[in-house]
C-alpha cells in the first residue's frame, strides 16, 4: 500500500474525542496526506500541540511531532472542523504541487470512447474538455494561470481538483484519479 510521508493537520483534539470514555481519552489529530490524500488519525508526541494546517512528517524514521498513527479513517469519521478545513488545505496542497497537477491537465487521457478523464472533474463538461485538449495540443500549459487564460470561462483549477479529491475521499466517485481506492472495513 502506498503511504504518505507528509500530512497536513485538519483538526487537533488535545482532550481526545468526546465519544470516548473520559479515562481512555488521549490527544488525537485528524490529518490528510499530501501525496495520496490518506485520511488518518494520529497520536502526537507527549507535550506536543498541533495547529490546523501544520505540515508533519509521518514517514519511516524519526518523527518529531508524531508518536504513532492510530488508524486510517473514512471521510464520514472526520470532525466537523476537519471537514470544513479539508477543502482549504487540499487547495493549499494543490497550489504547492501545482507542477504535478498542471501535468495532469497536459497529459490526462480517456476513460472510454465516450468519456474523457477531464469530464470527471466537477464543472468540466465537453466544451471545457475540447478547449483544454485543443489548447494543450498547441502548447502544454505552464501553470494554472496559463490554463485559465487560454481556456475560456475555466473554473479555478485548485477548487475543481479539491472538489474531485473530496468526492473520491467520500467514495462518491465512479472514477478515482487522485485517491487510491481503498475498501475500508468499519471496525
Amino acid at each position: 500500500m502506498k503511504k504518505d510521508e507528509y500530512v497536513r493537520v485538519l483538526d487537533f483534539l488535545p482532550m481526545g474525542k468526546s465519544e470516548v470514555p473520559p479515562h481512555k481519552r488521549k490527544p488525537i489529530a485528524q490529518v490528510v496526506g499530501e501525496e495520496y490524500f490518506s485520511l488518518l488519525e494520529l497520536a502526537p508526541r507527549k507535550n506536543t500541540t498541533l495547529e490546523v494546517g501544520d505540515r508533519i512528517y509521518i514517514g519511516e524514521g524519526t518523527r518529531d511531532k508524531v508518536d504513532h498513527i492510530e488508524r486510517r479513517i473514512k471521510y464520514e469519521w472526520l470532525t466537523p472542523t476537519a471537514k470544513t478545513e479539508l477543502k482549504i488545505i487540499l487547495m493549499e496542497i494543490i497550489k504547492v504541487r501545482e507542477e504535478k497537477f498542471i501535468e495532469f491537465f497536459n497529459t490526462v487521457g480517456i476513460i472510454s470512447t465516450r468519456l474523457h478523464k477531464l469530464e470527471t472533474l466537477p464543472r468540466i463538461g465537453k466544451r471545457h474538455r475540447q478547449d483544454i485538449l485543443a489548447e494543450r495540443d498547441i502548447e502544454p500549459f505552464k501553470d494554472f494561470k496559463d490554463l485559465q487564460a487560454r481556456v475560456k470561462n475555466m473554473p479555478d483549477p485548485c477548487k475543481i481538483l479539491a472538489e474531485k479529491i473530496i468526492d473520491e475521499l467520500k467514495n462518491e466517485s465512479k472514477y478515482y484519479l487522485f485517491v487510491p481506492y481503498i475498501e475500508m472495513k468499519i471496525p
